[in-house]
């Protein structure tokens, strides 16, 4: 089916401001009879353009990104690999070879602080002039503002960079998560009274300051989440050294070595401590996961 409607843009965060991008994106192509397609890139422009010089970890990775693009209903999602030859076309080139001949849309939905082609020249004033030459109609969606300031994905990563998820979650639309796989560890919790799950990462992605938080936990492919207790970081009373993700599942009891979880962070419980001895270590996990409870509740109890 012919794209009714197109939006183009990086679309790094997915959050609200993306979010109402994409949303008035697919109502035109819904009132056009037709489906809705997205254009990205990859990697980010600034780091290909030297504005940004380290590339940053993912909001949401590419698996994730197309993943939640498909439950909002896109039809098609388009991505460009970002190149210097990408950023020297013209915006008129750039509209032809990766708007026009691959979609015709009626109508192309974008931010109305977007611009493409060389130089940034194709911003909406210039886009709307040569949509009337190529037959499409183009829609500036305007910044989306929370709490006195625009939403960005700098914004979030400010957010996680602080432990800051509850604010984070406002500006997502959604409880940021983590996704992976639980890998063996080296059994500390359990000794502590307090069995962790070891999480890896199926996919690159930022990943909050070290701290301990309340998550929910969703194992595998259940459909109710469970409460936890996350710690991240480097296990300062043990001497550790590299970063570990690991989660204390409320009431849970069996083996979830090889098992898939998907962790959405609810709040920031307190910062990563070194203590003397394991006696007061134990003392704030139990006041971590009492915490925990109060806030988010508790499961039917163990195994349910």
């Amino acid at each position: 089916m012919r794209p009714g409607a197109v939006t183009i843009g990086v679309f790094d965060g997915l959050h609200l401001g993306h979010l109402a991008i994409l949303e008035r994106m697919l109502a035109r192509a819904r009132a056009a009879g037709g489906v809705g397609a997205v254009v990205s890139f990859d990697p980010h422009p600034d780091v290909v353009l030297k504005k940004s010089f380290q590339a940053v970890a993912p909001l949401p990775p590419l698996p994730e990104k197309r993943a939640r693009l498909a439950a909002m209903g896109v039809g098609h999602f388009e991505l460009l690999p970002f190149t210097r030859e990408l950023a020297a076309l013209s915006a008129e080139e750039f509209v032809e070879r990766h708007l026009v001949q691959p979609f015709a849309p009626r109508a192309l939905v974008v931010g109305e602080n977007f611009a493409c082609g060389r130089g940034r020249t194709g911003d909406v004033p210039r886009l709307r002039a040569i949509g009337a030459e190529a037959g499409f109609d183009v829609e500036a969606v305007p910044l989306l503002q929370v709490e006195g300031a625009p939403v960005t994905s700098s914004r979030i990563r400010e957010c996680l960079a602080k432990g800051d998820v509850t604010s984070a979650a406002q500006l997502l639309g959604r409880r940021y998560s983590l996704e992976g796989v639980v890998v063996r560890g080296d059994g500390i919790g359990r000794t502590l009274g307090f069995p962790t799950a070891n999480l890896r990462l199926r996919d690159e992605k930022l990943v909050p300051a070290h701290g301990i938080y309340a998550v929910w936990v969703r194992i595998g492919e259940q459909r109710e989440p469970r409460p936890g207790a996350m710690s991240i970081g480097v296990r300062p009373t043990f001497g550790g050294k590299a970063a570990t993700l690991e989660v204390f599942v409320l009431d849970w009891t069996g083996d979830l070595v090889g098992s898939d979880l998907t962790v959405e962070f609810d709040s920031w419980l307190r910062e990563e401590k070194r203590f003397e001895g394991t006696d007061p270590l134990v003392a704030a996990i139990r006041a971590d996961v009492e915490e925990t409870r109060r806030r988010l509740g508790s499961t039917a109890g163990p195994g349910a």
